[in-house]
């Protein structure tokens, strides 16, 4: 079994971006809109403000009450918008429940250049055709991953568990591309120990604690965990792994797999969508 270090890699991606944002000059700001109080939301939160300290980017957390009602949380994101000093913005997910009804109409109001989330409508569409020069930041997360330790997708059984906005769904268009042979399941699929048996490339993101054990899959699966979920004050996966990791040729921890790459990603966009609109 080999770790997937993506917290090695993303220190070198951020060191990069450090650079690059030095020699440049750049004066970037990132806001995070965070609207209650979900725990696991605010350790990614405070991931990302970490990150943006490391390389030079300045950082401001928007927080809301739980309450907050979608009139006033339009109004604040376009406020964002308006402010000339914020060179990308983004809501954290997930909102509230009495919002999550709306969330894509409260997503879409991020203007375009500075969605470095890539989920605004306009920006998935343009990921969707291939014209956008960013990528989801789990999307590309995973592809650096990928690269870093020279795993092919192409003529792989690769299955996505779960295909929710920020991991299975634009992850299933990209894999589609690079000539991946892609299976989704989810809660309703009935044979989802089938599917996870026979497959050579598992990527998670349900947020389910301990959802694929070791029985589950088959030796030399590549496990590329992308869930998290909070136990105990600790961020663990979907995947067992310490049953998984003894079936596994590659497998990612949690914390420290997709979770501090996606982070870095995400500031990548930030960087390349202002440098894009100079």
């Amino acid at each position: 079994m080999k770790l997937l270090n993506g917290k090695k890699i993303a220190q070198e991606i951020l060191g990069n971006l450090k650079k690059e944002i030095k020699k440049k000059n750049l004066k970037l700001k990132l806001v995070v809109v965070l609207v209650g109080d979900d725990q696991v939301s605010k350790i990614f939160v405070k991931q990302k403000e970490i990150a943006c300290r490391k390389v030079g980017i300045k950082f401001s957390l928007l927080k809301l009450p739980n309450k907050t009602s979608f009139p006033i949380l339009k109004k604040e994101i376009e406020r964002t918008n308006k402010n000339p000093d914020v060179s990308g913005a983004i809501v954290q997910l997930p909102l509230p429940k009495h919002l999550r009804e709306k969330d894509q109409e409260i997503l879409n109001i991020i203007l375009q250049d500075k969605d470095v989330d890539i989920l605004s409508e306009k920006n998935l569409g343009k990921f969707y055709t291939g014209n956008l020069s960013v990528l989801p930041p789990v999307v590309g997360a995973i592809l650096h991953l990928l690269n870093s330790y020279k795993i092919s997708v192409k003529s792989k059984d690769i299955l996505l568990v779960g295909a929710g906005r920020l991991v299975g769904f634009p992850l299933a268009i990209w894999l589609l591309k690079q000539k991946a042979t892609v299976s989704i399941i989810n809660e309703f699929t009935e044979d989802a120990y089938n599917f996870l048996k026979k497959s050579d490339i598992i990527i998670s993101g349900v947020g389910k604690p301990n959802l694929i054990n070791g029985s589950m899959v088959k030796k030399g699966v590549i496990i590329i965990d992308a869930g998290t979920s909070l136990k105990q004050g600790k961020l663990i996966g979907d995947v067992d792994f310490k049953s998984v990791a003894k079936k596994a040729k590659f497998i990612t921890p949690v914390p420290g797999g997709v979770g501090p790459l996606t982070v870095a990603c995400l500031l990548e966009n930030l960087v390349k969508l202002n440098q894009n609109a100079k």
